[in-house]
């Protein structure tokens, strides 16, 4: 599995996909879906719209990936995760094809969720991208749009070492006449996504040049789009949407407080607005939806209080923007001292994300319990080059429960680093 040992685990081709597709007659054929990739928000961004599509009274299916704690988060129908006993069931029924085909954990993971899908009738599947694009298994479905959140230093080892090669992966899901909505995009990555589009005759849609009518008329006026206010309140995020001349959107609330929801909550309503003419999606679906995303799909692990004594949040940030990100939340809260539960896996360059860290916290270094987990003394030595300062722990378990123990009441505990030392917290706190 690649979430267990990295880059040994994936296949950079679509011969495994093709062929279970094949076995179960395509599946895939029969969904009506929206795909969904980037560097980061690919799965805020596909969990919000799962939440205003279920608003609207569509069945939804819901794949995203990694899982935190249960396999059966990746595969979710309107916010239920897919039965026990389904996964067992399919499993029995190919055990003899896959012997014959040998996919991966992954390929298999997306064959059974087209099958359960189509199963369960679904009237719409939010479908997340596991790794790249082009070449990533969930690439054989036609959607009737796709998005690719923005691009970022991340998997260079497999997807390439320049920005422009990284969004040339990711752009690989853009289809022949299918829209895509780009939600960040600079002056690199932009002509990559345009160039890609144009070739393919796809109408292409940054968010910055968002749809400003309402859902009702449906209108198509492209003007900038900007998000000119927020506040946080009780956890949650109140926005107001406007474009160049009036707020459209007021006091929009988003059950989500990070920061760095507010860029996908761009990409989101550039998203609803270009299929509107497909779907009854109307502005109050997309604020019920917006305001219980993780009531209504399960949404976990996204700047999400475990704890409010000692104040204890934890995110799945792993790469220098999401980490950047989380660090310019932390510098929102008032806290006397800051306690950093962390770990990494051990195929990304520790020192670039280690270098991005305050160097007053206390740092408690640990190993998520997989073969990936990357060694809590060499995190802590690349640490102490940079002047942080801690201690090593045998587990996550352990880090947390020594930050707990030593966090005063005013203090303030943070778990990241790795989404798999997040799932680890979070399983701990349940």
């Amino acid at each position: 599995m690649y979430q267990r040992i990295g880059a040994a685990a994936y296949k950079a081709n679509l011969d495994n996909t093709i062929a279970i597709c094949d076995l179960l007659n395509n599946p895939e054929d029969h969904l009506t879906c929206i795909h969904v990739a980037g560097t980061n928000g690919k799965g805020s961004v596909s969990h919000m719209l799962a939440s205003i599509f279920q608003a609207a009274g569509y069945k939804t299916g819901l794949y995203t990936s990694p899982h935190l704690i249960d396999f059966r988060e990746r595969i979710r129908v309107n916010g239920k995760m897919i039965g026990r006993r389904y996964v067992s069931n399919f499993v029995t029924k190919y055990k003899a094809d896959f012997e014959r085909i040998q996919p991966s954990f992954f390929e298999m993971t997306v064959g059974l969720t087209f099958q359960y899908f189509v199963d369960q009738k679904v009237d719409v599947a939010i479908i997340e991208t596991g790794l790249g694009g082009r070449l990533d298994s969930t690439n054989v479905i036609q959607p009737v749009l796709s998005v690719i959140t923005n691009i970022d230093w991340d998997h260079m080892n497999l997807l390439g070492n320049t920005l422009q090669k990284i969004a040339g992966e990711k752009a690989g899901i853009i289809k022949k006449k299918i829209p895509v909505v780009i939600g960040e995009a600079d002056k690199i990555t932009a002509p990559v996504f345009s160039n890609k589009a144009k070739t393919l005759k796809s109408k292409i849609y940054f968010a910055s040049e968002i749809l400003t009518a309402s859902l009702a008329d449906n209108k198509k006026i492209n003007t900038p789009l900007t998000i000119n206010q927020f506040r946080k309140n009780n956890g949650h995020l109140k926005v107001n949407i406007s474009d160049q001349k009036k707020v459209i959107y007021k006091n929009v609330d988003l059950d989500l407080s990070g920061f760095y929801q507010l860029k996908n909550v761009v990409t989101v309503l550039q998203s609803v607005r270009l299929l509107v003419s497909e779907f009854n999606i109307r502005e109050k679906h997309l604020r019920k939806g917006l305001s219980s995303v993780r009531k209504t799909t399960g949404l976990a692990g996204r700047w999400e209080v475990i704890s409010k004594y000692p104040l204890t949040i934890a995110d799945t940030g792993h790469n220098q923007a999401g980490i950047k990100e989380a660090m310019e939340m932390l510098r929102s809260i008032k806290y006397e001292k800051l306690h950093f539960v962390i770990g990494m896996v051990n195929d990304k360059d520790p020192s670039k994300i280690l270098s991005l860290l305050p160097p007053d916290a206390s740092y408690y270094f640990c190993k998520a319990a997989i073969p990936r987990g990357l060694d809590a003394y060499i995190l802590a030595g690349e640490a102490a080059k940079l002047g942080l300062k801690g201690k090593v722990f045998r587990s996550v378990k352990s880090a947390l429960s020594k930050a707990k123990t030593n966090a005063g009441k005013n203090d303030l505990i943070f778990v990241g680093g790795s989404t798999f030392i997040v799932a680890e917290a979070l399983d701990f706190n349940r």
